[in-house]
């Protein structure tokens, strides 16, 4: 019986190069904590953003915070250790959350793209759909979505016996490479079934984005004046490109061939979108919502004002 697993994702990788990626990460990993920080004080200060659009955004910072802080901390250390080893629990600990937080995050994508669509599609009636009572089970909804499907994995992967190799080619416990430990005549029905669940989950919430902004695209075409539209699609642009940049990465590291000696790149790249694609949501968000971007400098001029004056 496996108490203990060691990870050799960083083994193989160029010792030279580590300690740069280490700095580079670290700095990444702090300004998605600070930038996402950064956007849930400005929501909570700033009255004219308590709207749905708003409790969405500071739900989906609390889901990157938290996915970031499950991985890169462990992800960090090991990159600079000799001793890469993690226990039974502490590794079922880190698919847990990491799947909880991770599908939280789909699951408010694909809410944040409803939103959308109401507040276009049926302006008329978007006080009545997205009530505040509403937003909160959507944002329940998604937050027990995200623990039930967490919850569900991880047991199905633990509830397996490891009597083989406790060494996972990844540098975090990922349930594929943990599935290729595993030993007994369920693992490959079970390996198959998570497979399809996880898959199942992640391309219905993309189905239901595209479907969104299908709608949403035709009832723009329709308004018309050209700053009407431009107007009307400004208010998407942002949830659009984090919605591009979340399934975009993922497809490339997932649909990419794998071949016989791309173990270091799939490193760097599985390392690269745990720590890039939350850095770049509150980039993203600040910079393409020119409501929040105004709402950041005016909390950033009341309080250095005084100091300045």
């Amino acid at each position: 019986m496996v108490t203990e697993f060691i990870l050799v994702g960083f083994s193989n990788f160029p010792r030279h190069l580590l300690p740069a990626f280490f700095l580079l990460y670290l700095l990444m990993y702090l300004f998605t904590l600070l930038g996402n920080l950064l956007i849930m004080a400005t929501v909570w200060s700033e009255r004219s953003l308590h709207t749905p659009m708003y409790l969405f955004l500071c739900a989906l910072s609390t889901s990157e915070i938290l996915f970031t802080v499950a991985i890169t901390p462990r992800m960090l250390v090991d990159m600079l250790s000799t001793r890469r080893t993690i226990t039974w629990t502490a590794c079922a600990s880190q698919m847990f959350f990491s799947f909880t937080f991770g599908f939280t995050h789909s699951f408010l994508l694909m809410i944040m793209g409803y939103d959308r669509y109401v507040a276009i599609c049926h302006p008329l009636r978007y006080n009545v759909l997205m009530s505040p009572r509403g937003c909160a089970r959507l944002v329940s909804w998604s937050w027990a979505g995200g623990s039930i499907m967490g919850m569900m994995v991880t047991l199905i992967v633990f509830h397996l016996t490891f009597c083989g190799s406790n060494v996972i080619h990844h540098f975090a416990c990922h349930v594929l490479s943990l599935l290729k430990l595993a030993c007994g005549k369920e693992t490959s029905s079970v390996t198959l079934g998570v497979i399809l669940v996880c898959v199942s989950a992640l391309m219905g919430c993309l189905f239901l984005i595209v479907l969104s902004y299908v709608f949403i695209v035709a009832a723009i075409l329709q308004i018309p004046s050209a700053e009407g539209r431009h107007k009307t699609f400004s208010t998407c642009v942002s949830h659009l490109t984090v919605v591009i940049v979340h399934y975009g990465f993922a497809s490339i590291i997932y649909l990419k061939p794998k071949g016989p000696h791309s173990m270091d790149s799939n490193t760097l790249m599985a390392t690269t979108y745990i720590v890039f694609t939350p850095f770049l949501s509150p980039i993203i968000f600040s910079l393409r919502n020119k409501e929040l971007k105004n709402a950041i400098k005016k909390s950033f001029q009341r309080k250095f004002s005084p100091l300045s004056s």
